[in-house]
């Protein structure tokens, strides 16, 4: 049985190509100009996803006759931005519950203020025009193990208390909205998480950003950043590119997983994420499978899948596997894992056994995103204020890097907002140890994780060890 499922997996996968499905189609944009010689600037955002193209067009804004230049690595929207799930949540922390745990009594302010994050983005699409199939469908929590009913219970009524639209489903109710053998229940957020084309947003704040002026260098990765000690700079700020330099009054640090601040390097680590996409389905698989409100997905596990439908009818499915690499290690090589890949595929059927053997995987990718020990972004500035920077994201950034942005644009100019003044943004994460007390750490986690996932959610020693000391690793 367990050949025949090998089998199975391998051919679904067998055409998988190995690259983002988002970004591999026909309107892709084609990379602007490296930055060449010098330039002068009041503003330089440095990355070219979410955060940094956020930053870029608030920043004019907020304020039009201001100069910004942006540089990036490759082509805007090609890491991160431009290969997740396409969910934008309002929540600025990671969850509620997560948000409750660190942050206390702030954290209605910040479901609050995560809310109007949202709403703002989705005016914004529609003020540029920007076309990335925007769906404000909600998302769908679903229980797979017994245990996981009665957590759904509480945190619906958890999000009643902070006036959230949910719905709590019981297994009759879930199987309605969307037919898998596996699920028992489910939590119907309505209204604070949209849908959305990661490509195709990133490409739009990219359009939007440069029809309002901003100043884009593609394929000019940052390789240093410092202090302008150049004649006549002033108390600015420079940063180097392979073929040239940009001389700013203030930078904007939107790098996450790849920080140049040295600073940075010990609150984050690079994790690898991993997804596939099907096929389009045919009518007869669609009705097979239900899904007709088009609600995200996801499932309550530490190791957790999520996943979405797509407007010409294919599944995203991704998750479950986050790989950390010792060192910090980031390579391109690493975007592909077959044992992964393997996985995943075996754990969709297991999900949508209707589907198997009829339907296969068109794409197959990995991406870095990056972690911090709160699992929620942090902020702060470098340089005497010249620099500010947003990191930390953990793959809950296609919503939250906007936030992130304002509140880069806030320490920059030294407003006091009430972003500024939360303890949210005033405050850091506990830091990763040194290697090789790194990688066992995370190993040990990741371990430990996946048992409690197969011992109906019971937390060994280290996992309570790590609750106690304030990092509550459960997602």
């Amino acid at each position: 049985m367990r050949a025949k499922g090998s089998d199975l997996w391998a051919s679904a996968l067998r055409d998988a190509a190995p690259t983002p499905y988002w970004t591999d189609r026909p309107d892709r944009p084609v990379a602007r100009e490296p930055l060449s010689g010098v330039e002068t600037t009041d503003l330089v955002v440095i990355g070219g996803g979410y955060s940094g193209l956020w930053t870029a067009l608030l920043a004019k804004e907020r304020d039009p006759h201001r100069d910004v230049v942006l540089v990036e690595a490759g082509l805007c929207g090609d890491a991160a931005s431009g290969r997740n799930g396409g969910f934008c949540a309002a929540s600025l922390t990671h969850g509620l519950a997560n948000g409750a745990e660190r942050f206390g009594a702030e954290v209605a302010r910040l479901e609050r203020l995560g809310r109007q994050n949202l709403d703002e983005i989705e005016q914004t699409i529609r003020r540029y025009g920007i076309e990335c199939d925007w769906e404000r469908t909600g998302e769908l929590s679903v229980a797979v193990e017994p245990y996981q009913v009665a957590e759904l219970r509480s945190a619906a009524e958890d999000a009643l208390d902070y006036g959230h639209d949910v719905a709590y489903l019981d297994q009759d109710e879930v199987q309605a909205e969307v037919h898998s053998p596996t699920y028992l229940a489910g939590l119907w957020d309505r209204d604070r998480v949209a849908m959305v084309d990661p490509a195709k947003l990133a490409w739009g704040l990219r359009a939007a950003a440069l029809s309002a002026g901003v100043r884009i260098y593609e394929d000019s990765p940052a390789v240093k950043l410092s202090r302008d000690g150049s004649p006549g700079a002033g108390s600015g700020v420079a940063v180097y590119t392979p073929l040239g330099v940009v001389r700013a009054q203030h930078a904007a640090l939107a790098t996450n997983a790849f920080p140049l601040l040295r600073r940075l390097r010990r609150y984050l680590v690079p994790v690898y994420d991993y997804a596939l996409m099907t096929a389009p389905l045919t009518a007869g698989q669609l009705e097979s499978i239900g899904w007709r409100n088009r609600q995200g997905l996801g499932d309550l596990a530490n190791q957790f899948h999520y996943y979405r439908i797509t407007p010409d009818g294919r599944i995203l499915f991704g998750g479950y596997d986050a790989i950390y690499h010792f060192g910090n290690r980031i390579s391109v090589s690493l975007e592909r894992r077959t044992a992964t890949f393997e996985t995943l595929a075996a754990h969709f059927f297991e999900t949508f056994p209707q589907l198997a053997g009829s339907v296969t995987f068109s794409h197959a990718w990995g991406g870095v995103i990056d972690t911090c020990t709160r699992f929620c972004p942090f902020f702060g500035t470098a340089m005497s204020g010249r620099v500010a920077y947003a990191a930390g994201y953990t793959g809950l950034g296609v919503g939250a890097t906007r936030f992130g942005a304002q509140v880069m644009l806030d320490l920059l100019s030294g407003a006091d907002s009430e972003r500024t003044r939360l303890r949210f943004v005033r405050t850091r994460p506990i830091p990763f140890p040194p290697e090789p007390f790194r990688s066992v750490g995370i190993g040990l986690t990741r371990w430990s994780l996946a048992r409690a996932d197969a011992r109906q959610g019971r937390r060994n020693l280290w996992l309570r060890t790590l609750d106690r000391a304030g990092l509550g690793f459960d997602s």
